[in-house]
């Protein structure tokens, strides 16, 4: 194997007990990501526990904490290969509760899978106003992940079993809200599968014969195929930019014995070296980078699109935090914003949005409350025409340009220069009540001589 795999990050989202870690289990078990000894173990301890049916997630739910609950929290990276990629997954949390933890996943991700369950209550009940199959799918597409596969998983659990009646049904249904958010349809894949049983996941299913194949039209290409691994082997590799600044938002900082700081995230544009000095925003650190890994193999030279851990000199850990975002020193390092002016759509807000509301927003791996100071137009959110100048308050369905102002230093960019930090996600009321890109920033002059 002479030639580099290209990388795709890929987020498995979708409503909490969709089957959304064992089927990923499962395929990280059949490509090769886990060793069977793991799982021999991970069956044994599943048995005594009275949790059989849990092992493949097991694979994923790794934290403790999570092993009694059977809920995946933190976001978990895991590898595997097919043809032509290599996929690194992450698995995104279900709950409600842990929606913020999904959107720093599905922020550094090329590609969704939404795994819907056809089984009876468990389809309706994530497809229902407040279900998270519709939530998920709305956030990856807001951040920016345009290819999305759906898995009906649990086919086996269905009367009668595989049937096809019900794959229809769930397909209709899911096709039709993914138009409504701004998924074209035909271009979507929709695969029915068993994560458990393993059915039409790497071979294609005895079990359902009337299951033709899957199909996308998209002007990257038609792509046709069976099984779920293919539609994998399908995917449009995402066009990185390697040669615009560094960018790489921090998703955790460690600690780690004999080595030191380890900051962790997904290189978004530009490219990472050992020796490079970086500028932590809004930290207001700098740094050298000592050495960098992905998958705890070194690497000399790291590109966008890898998630990377790196290990610098002389930062403490509690210096830096999750949403940081490093850049090169020497090359438009990043800088906080005093505010910045959006372009958003309100989704659903019970009342009105007047100056001075202030939700939390989740942008890239940051989550930070901002205060909306200005609303300045009310545009249409088909054509981006302007409306009506200095609305008064904005409602749910509305679209306007707005300034925000954040109530803690915070790093983003325009949404033109580096789209992967000029998307966000705002939330109240546990639930997103809108979402939106950055079209400009005012830069803190404090934090540095302006550019």
């Amino acid at each position: 194997m002479a030639k580099e795999r290209t990388h795709i990050n890929v987020v498995i989202i979708g409503h909490v007990d969709s089957g959304k870690s064992t089927t990923t289990g499962h395929l990280v078990y059949k490509c090769g990501g886990v060793d069977p000894r793991t799982i021999e173990k991970f069956e044994k301890a599943a048995a005594q526990m009275g949790k059989s049916s849990f092992k493949y997630a097991w694979v994923l739910d790794k934290l403790k904490a999570e092993r009694e609950r059977g809920i995946t929290i933190d976001i978990s990276l895991l590898k595997f290969n097919t043809q032509k990629y290599t996929i690194t997954i992450i698995d995104a949390p279900g709950h409600r509760d842990f929606i913020k933890n999904m959107i720093t996943g599905t922020s550094q991700a090329d590609v969704a899978l939404l795994v819907v369950s056809a089984a009876k209550g468990e389809f309706e009940a994530g497809i229902s106003r407040n279900g998270q199959t519709r939530e998920h799918a709305l956030l990856a597409y807001t951040l920016g992940v345009k290819q999305i596969i759906v898995c009906v998983n649990k086919m086996d659990m269905i009367e009668p079993p595989y049937s096809q009646k019900r794959y229809d049904e769930v397909v209709q249904s899911v096709s039709m809200y993914l138009k409504k958010i701004g998924y074209e349809p035909t271009a979507v894949p929709f695969v029915p599968i068993s994560g458990w049983t393993g059915e039409n996941m790497l071979t294609a299913t005895q079990k359902m014969s009337w299951f033709k194949g899957w199909k996308i039209r998209r002007k990257e290409g038609n792509a046709n195929g069976r099984t779920l691994l293919e539609v994998l082997d399908s995917i449009h590799p995402p066009v990185r930019t390697a040669n615009k600044p560094l960018r790489l938002p921090l998703q955790d900082v460690y600690k780690i014995g004999g080595v030191g700081t380890v900051p962790v995230g997904k290189i978004e544009t530009g490219i990472l070296k050992p020796g490079m000095t970086l500028t932590f925003s809004p930290a207001k650190l700098t740094a050298e980078v000592k050495s960098i890994e992905m998958h705890h193999q070194g690497l000399e030279t790291a590109l966008p699109g890898y998630n990377v851990g790196f290990n610098i000199k002389n930062v403490a850990v509690k210096n830096l935090r999750r949403g940081d975002v490093a850049g090169n020193a020497q090359h438009d390092p990043p800088s906080d914003v005093s505010s910045f002016t959006a372009q958003l759509i309100i989704l659903n807000h019970p009342g009105k949005i007047k100056t001075g509301y202030s939700p939390v927003l989740d942008c890239h791996t940051t989550h930070v409350t901002c205060r909306f100071s200005e609303l300045k137009e009310k545009i249409d959110r088909r054509t981006g025409r302007k409306l009506e100048d200095w609305p008064q308050a904005l409602v749910s369905g509305d679209a306007a340009t707005v300034k925000l102002v954040p109530n803690r230093p915070l790093c983003v960019e325009s949404f033109f220069t580096y789209p992967a930090l000029g998307r966000f996600a705002a939330r109240d009321l546990k639930q997103t009540v809108a979402v939106g890109v950055i079209k400009s920033v005012e830069k803190d002059q404090g934090s540095k001589k302006s550019k």
